[in-house]
């Protein structure tokens, strides 16, 4: 059976949109390059990229919905289906996984009662493991709407998302103020952040990050940056020799 058309936006929602477009359209000399800012800018409207939003991007650019829908379902930062206000991110890569990130994963998967990619039923929070947040030395990561968590535990993730749920006040460890998953895509789109304090709180590399540059320079204590691991403990753990063993 043919798919039907996708539907249109109402008709105020629509010249809303249109005019938003064509702003985001004018920065590009070519307007296929507006593609991307565009799918943010439908996510925003309805919380993932619907046919309808492919439809209305086609439109505005004079191309096919199937060329709109290569580009949607290629890139992970665009939903396809209806999510919650905040997407928690737990990286799952090699060193957040060795410190953590695997057991928060599964904690948080109990805690919210979803699996991977599952939304909450209060349609708070839509969990996912993600590859790497490029944010390795604050390992273990957890990213919420891509504002950064760093070196999070079991307790504090969920802590975190208890938080979320609950409705109180987040602070990102690092970055801009936590805001929601559409409003989030509006940014993206590449709109005004119009929030006090947003735009003087966002950027910036963190100590761990600069660590680097800190040593080549040689500062004092360029190598303490952040808290100290805790050593494991245990037969497993491998103890020093004594002053007494030592022969």
């Amino acid at each position: 059976m043919p798919q039907l058309p996708a539907p249109e936006y109402p008709e105020d929602v629509r010249e809303r949109l249109a005019a938003d477009a064509e702003e985001v359209i004018a920065r590009y000399p070519d307007s296929r390059s507006a593609l991307l800012p565009l799918l943010h800018l439908v996510q925003a409207e309805e919380g993932h990229v619907s046919r309808t939003g492919i439809r209305f991007c086609a439109e505005q650019l004079g191309l096919t919905t199937a060329e709109v829908t290569a580009v949607a379902t290629f890139y992970t930062m665009y939903r396809r289906e209806k999510g919650g206000d905040y997407q928690v991110g737990v990286c799952t890569n090699t060193l957040c996984a060795v410190l953590g990130g695997d057991a928060i994963f599964d904690a948080l998967k109990s805690r919210l009662g979803v699996e991977n990619g599952g939304t909450t039923d209060d349609g708070k929070v839509t969990l996912e493991h993600i590859e790497c947040n490029a944010a390795c030395d604050y390992a273990p990561v957890v990213m919420v709407n891509w504002e950064f968590f760093d070196n999070q535990t079991v307790e504090s993730a969920e802590r975190l998302v208890d938080d979320l749920r609950a409705g109180r006040t987040v602070e990102p460890t690092r970055g801009a103020p936590l805001c929601t998953h559409r409003e989030t895509s509006r940014l993206l789109a590449g709109f005004p952040d119009e929030r006090p304090g947003a735009v003087e709180a966002s950027g910036g590399a963190g100590p761990a990050s600069l660590a680097g540059l800190r040593l080549a320079r040689g500062e004092d204590g360029a190598a303490r940056v952040g808290p100290p691991r805790t050593v494991p403990h245990g037969r497993d753990a491998q103890e020093p020799a004594s002053e007494e063993g030592e022969g």
